[in-house]
């Protein structure tokens, strides 16, 4: 099925027909369980070929490797990835070149720790505070300066319900006096908020619904936020934290994407005044 052009289709086509004719040529026959046959002239799979192993018409497949305007749905541009062999980038690229919609990989449920270069980074940032959440707000993993801001007094981190150390439970379950959060009323619902804005990826994953089925009920405060159904995403924003031994700290947190980590952020956490950098520096010697 033919569409009419737009100017950002029209430059796009061009590029996307390249890049399907380089990557197919990169794949054998022997590469998809074929025989290598003779006096192939071309390096790679023919086009007849791709389009067998995809399920699509030939007629089809030449079509969107010579650039015409036609339409190619999600299912259909998967098929053609697999064929091809595409990594993740790469299926991501074909997406935007056919102008199609692309849905990242949902992010593993559990993640049971970082590469040794992430958390190097992490390292690298002290006396920054600086940690990694998933989208669930699970710690995934942390440097020193965060931890002794938000480590329990007895040393421990705060867990869920599995054990595993998430902030939201941490915030929504312990004492008010205790709390890190100094406006807890400003802080606790832009966290929901961006919480339910990555649940939409989630709706009916076992691990999701009991997180919020079980955070709600050991929190109201919590379930009544959830039920407003505010969706904000993650920004930069200046948070004021207290600490028991030197009190509030003012800090600007910063949120960066990871690659190969999806759904999943180092959050930063620089000092905003210079009292608030004295007090982080006073902790770091005393620990």
């Amino acid at each position: 099925m033919t569409t009419v052009a737009t100017p950002s289709a029209t430059r796009r086509r061009p590029e996307l027909a390249a890049f399907l004719r380089s990557r197919r040529a990169r794949v054998t026959p022997q590469d998809v369980g074929m025989p290598p046959g003779l006096r192939r002239r071309t390096p790679g799979l023919r086009r007849e070929e791709v389009a067998q192993l995809s399920g699509v018409g030939v007629t089809w497949y030449t079509w969107l490797e010579q650039g015409r305007p036609i339409n190619a749905s999600a299912q259909v541009l998967d098929a053609v990835a697999r064929t091809l062999r595409l990594d993740r980038p790469e299926r991501e690229h074909l997406y935007h070149l056919a102008e199609v919609p692309y849905e990242p990989e949902a992010a593993p449920e559990h993640v049971v720790a970082v590469s040794p270069e992430i958390q190097g980074i992490l390292d690298a940032l002290v006396p920054h505070p600086a940690v990694v959440y998933n989208a669930r707000y699970d710690v995934l993993a942390t440097n020193s300066a965060y931890d002794l801001l938000f480590l329990r007094e007895d040393g421990k981190p705060w867990t869920g319900p599995l054990g595993v150390r998430n902030v939201l439970w941490s915030l929504f379950t312990m004492p008010e006096p205790k709390c890190p959060v100094v406006d807890r009323h400003l802080e606790l619902p832009l966290m929901v908020a961006q919480l339910r804005g990555a649940y939409g990826r989630h709706v009916g994953e076992p691990a999701w619904e009991s997180f919020v089925r079980l955070l709600g009920e050991a929190s109201p405060y919590f379930a009544e936020l959830w039920r407003s159904g505010d969706v904000v995403p993650p920004g930069t924003r200046v948070k004021t934290f207290r600490h028991r031994r030197v009190g509030e700290i003012r800090m600007t947190s910063v949120s960066l994407s990871i690659n190969g980590m999806p759904e999943c952020r180092i959050v930063t956490y620089t000092p905003n005044d210079e009292e608030s950098r004295r007090a982080i520096d006073l902790l770091l010697k005393e620990r």
